[in-house]
C-alpha cells in the first residue's frame, strides 16, 4: 500500500480524494490534456498547456474561496491518478452546487465514476449541507447521461454550456437529509 497523503479527506472502498496542489501540473496535463476527456468539455476538443495551467489554478482558487473543487481522485491500492470528481458553486445562495467528474480513459468502465460521484454526493449533502445538486453533460455523452440517471438525478432543462457552445441536458438531485 502506498504512503497515505495527509491531505486525503474523502475515501471509498477503492478511491481517495485530496485537493489540487500547484505541483499537480503533470496530473492535470494527463487528465485535461487527453482529447478523449476534453472532447466532452470544450468546443475545440483539446486544451492547450496554458489552458490546463489556468484550469489547475482555477480549481485551486475554488478550493481556497469555496472549500470545493473537482478534486483529484486516486486509486487507494496503488495511488494511480484516476481523474477528478467534485463540486462547484452553482447557485450558492440556495445551497445548490454543481457535480462533475472527469476520468482518465484507462479507468472508464470500472464503476469508478459511480463510486466517486456517490462519495461526493454524500459529502455535499452531509458535510457541506447542500440543498440540491446540479449536473449537466455534453448532449452526445450517453455514458454521462446514464451515470446521472443511475445516481437519481432528474432532468430539468437544457442549458447553454459556454465552453462547448452547446445546450447541455441538465439535471437536479435534491437532498434527502
Amino acid at each position: 500500500m502506498p504512503v497515505r497523503d495527509p491531505q486525503y479527506f474523502l475515501e471509498t472502498s477503492r478511491l481517495v480524494f485530496r485537493p489540487w496542489r500547484v505541483d499537480d501540473l503533470d496530473l492535470a496535463l494527463g487528465l485535461w490534456g487527453d482529447p478523449a476527456v476534453t472532447r466532452w468539455i470544450t468546443a475545440r476538443g483539446v486544451l492547450s498547456k496554458s489552458d490546463i495551467e489556468r484550469r489547475l489554478a482555477d480549481e485551486i482558487e475554488l478550493q481556497r474561496r469555496h472549500g470545493m473543487q473537482y478534486w483529484p481522485v486516486f486509486l487507494l491500492d496503488d495511488g494511480a491518478h484516476v481523474g477528478c470528481c467534485g463540486l462547484r458553486p452553482y447557485d450558492p445562495a440556495h445551497g445548490v452546487f454543481e457535480l462533475g467528474v472527469h476520468l482518465r480513459p484507462a479507468f472508464w468502465g470500472r464503476g469508478l465514476a459511480v463510486e466517486a460521484t456517490r462519495a461526493v454526493i454524500a459529502h455535499a449533502f452531509g458535510t457541506l449541507h447542500a440543498e440540491a445538486l446540479f449536473a449537466g453533460h455534453h448532449p452526445e455523452n450517453s455514458a454521462s447521461r446514464g451515470l446521472l440517471v443511475k445516481l437519481g438525478f432528474r432532468y430539468t432543462h437544457d442549458e447553454l454550456y459556454e465552453p462547448t457552445g452547446l445546450l447541455h441536458p441538465s439535471y437536479r438531485l435534491e437532498s434527502t437529509l
